[in-house]
């Protein structure tokens, strides 16, 4: 069998490499197992659920790998993408609610809306970190078919809203039940993919999303037809029938998500899983070599509190989570009332749904090239921060036109595209995993950033105001400004990142190879304080 360097592999089939590509070449990467020394500092505890299944010896080829990446993407991502629909579904489908004068039945103005929607955004936001520290505990293939099949019953009851307050009520259960799911799933996802292939599989994570926005769209044309149908207005119809299909989804997950790498064999899944040992072997050590740091806790191991507060003060984190709560407030309003902007320039309700497809299919090709040039380039920083480029023309069109005087074509072709902007949210999500570097760490990192963003989605949700409709000047304005200095942030995040190495890469150096060993010994740092550590940006 032969051998190649870990750099002619390609990660992309349409990349070259500048040696032929043998499939046949070991595909065991280099590391520090493969290192007596460093082996006895790094190997699995014995509580680890995939320890038995731990091989330092062990090898595999290019295409052994590539075969069982496609099966994991098969058996775990294709279920992971439909679970994310369903929330997005539950989640989205007020805007198609809105086109069909759910306002005005309930008696309900702009300003009860954006106070409804900063509602469930908060409440989304309080709930990630319980909801990521609980699936910790009972372990994500419990936690996660619950949270959906919940959900759905609440989106469901939204057929019966009678008012403001029933409206607020179920905006915050809705919230609390949802918080949480997407932390939780890059956690789950982290114990079967390396984090290259992480980053690339969070892009058709968020296209999943995008995909369901686009059946939303489809579905409420069929649905909100109903109007009349028992008397009632279609977008009740819309909640009830919506959250049918998601709470079928939700009781699926329940049999369709195993816990782990080596834990997929069950009543429905078969007596022997998914995976054969020799798969489960390769899965387990191609992710531990590459993350040793994947092993630090069980999978169903709680989060102490001391343990939590240790990650919450982690700074080198603290980065991207000021990402995470500036990058999309520039275009969360225009997104927000896209479909009262388009109510507005004279287009029907049916009209509306569909025109909101075009943008959601250019945001999923440029979102999904974002990140494959990401992992490409290997640049983080520059390439997420593209996205605000794409953006920053046709905010300054908004800001320099009457658009209460301009062809309503005109402003729909320049909406569409500035929300066809390439989406950096995956980039940073995998981002900030990789750069957690421990279970622990990562564990509450994922629902800390989770929560920046959502809190982005609150201020965002409230710049524009009734008081500067239908124009927006000041909220244009200010969304240009929050665009200005976001370019200025990720410029000052690339620059901490490199000093952080180079300081480590000064201390690290000056050692000697037996002092080096003796830290990876002794040392008290842990992930991302370890001086043989290096962030990626």
């Amino acid at each position: 069998m032969s051998t190649v360097l870990a750099r002619a592999h390609k990660k992309f089939f349409w990349q070259k490499t500048k040696v032929v590509y043998d499939p046949d070449a070991i595909a065991t990467q280099p590391s520090v197992f493969d290192d007596p020394e460093t082996l006895k500092q790094y190997h699995p505890p014995a509580k680890w659920e995939n320890t038995h299944r731990f091989d330092p010896l062990e090898r595999w080829t290019w295409r052994e790998e590539f075969r069982l990446v496609r099966k994991i993407d098969f058996r775990i991502m294709v279920w992971t993408c439909i679970m994310f629909m369903a929330l997005e579904l539950d989640r989205a489908n007020i805007g198609q609610a809105l086109a069909d004068n759910m306002l005005p039945d309930l008696g309900l103005n702009t300003n009860d809306y954006n106070i409804g929607m900063t509602i469930f955004r908060v409440s989304f936001l309080c709930a990630e970190l319980p909801s990521q520290l609980v699936s910790k505990w009972m372990g994500p293939d419990r936690w996660i078919p619950t949270q959906i099949t919940l959900w759905s019953v609440v989106a469901a009851a939204q057929y019966w809203l009678s008012g403001r307050a029933s409206f607020f009520v179920c905006r915050s259960l809705l919230g609390i039940l949802q918080g949480g799911f997407i932390p939780d799933v890059i956690l789950y996802l982290s114990y079967f993919y390396k984090h290259h292939e992480l980053t690339v599989r969070l892009g058709y994570f968020w296209t999943a999303m995008s995909i369901a926005d686009i059946l939303s769209a489809i579905l409420a044309y069929g649905i909100l037809h109903m109007r009349g149908v028992q008397g009632q207005s279609g977008w009740r119809w819309l909640f009830l029938l919506e959250g049918l299909m998601t709470l079928v989804i939700g009781l699926f997950s329940f049999a369709l998500m195993p816990a782990g790498p080596c834990q997929t064999a069950s009543w429905f899944r078969g007596a022997n899983g998914w995976f054969t040992e020799r798969e489960e072997k390769i899965m387990v050590n191609r992710v531990i070599r590459e993350d040793p740091t994947k092993s630090d806790m069980h999978n169903r191991e709680r989060i102490t509190l001391r343990l939590l507060w240790k990650s919450l003060k982690d700074y080198d984190l603290w980065p991207l989570y000021i990402l995470g709560l500036t990058f999309q407030i520039p275009m969360i309003p225009v997104g927000q009332y896209l479909t009262l902007t388009l109510r507005g320039l004279g287009f029907t309700t049916f009209q509306t749904n569909l025109l909101t497809i075009p943008y959601t299919v250019g945001h999923i090709i440029t979102m999904l090239i974002l990140s494959y040039v990401a992992e490409i380039v290997k640049e983080l920083t520059l390439v997420s921060m593209s996205g605000q480029i794409w953006v920053l023309p046709f905010l300054i069109y908004l800001n320099a036109v009457d658009t209460t005087k301009v062809n309503r074509w005109v402003i729909y072709a320049v909406t569409t595209l500035l929300l066809s902007y390439p989406n950096a949210h995956p980039i940073q999500v995998a981002w900030n995993s990789r750069n957690s570097y421990s279970v622990r760490s990562r564990t509450v990192s994922a629902a800390c950033y989770n929560m920046f963003v959502q809190a982005s989605a609150t201020i965002g949700a409230n710049i524009y105001r009734a008081d500067d409709a239908p124009r927006y000047k000041r909220g244009n304005r200010q969304m240009l400004a929050i665009l200005c200095m976001n370019i200025v942030i990720y410029g000052l995040v690339k620059t901490y990142y490199v000093s952080r190495n180079r300081y480590r890469d000064r201390k690290w150096n000056a050692m000697t190879e037996e002092e080096r060993l003796n830290y990876l010994a002794t040392t008290t740092d842990e992930g991302n304080k370890r001086l043989d550590f290096r962030f990626q940006h």
